[in-house]
């Protein structure tokens, strides 16, 4: 994640899922997991092509994963 993204930009095409969304569900909500976020925000659970890099099947890739947001917040 080098880039900066403004909190209304689109993660998850499919459910149009902002990061300001995912965000709010890991600080507010507590997800931890890739299923915790599709719980809370629906996020990843159409295609999936949101949730990682592995799993993009589209042509043109993704700009953040779902997995990379993760990571930034949930330190184990």
């Amino acid at each position: 994640m080098a880039r900066n993204f403004p909190h209304s930009f689109i993660v998850c095409e499919c459910k149009r899922v902002s990061l300001g969304e995912i965000i709010y569900a890991i600080k507010e909500k507590g997800a931890k997991t890739l299923e915790d976020i599709e719980d809370i925000t629906d996020a990843g659970s159409s295609c999936g092509c949101c949730r990682s890099a592995a799993d993009d099947i589209g042509e043109k890739k993704m700009e953040l994963y779902l997995d990379e947001i993760l990571n930034k917040f949930v330190k184990e």
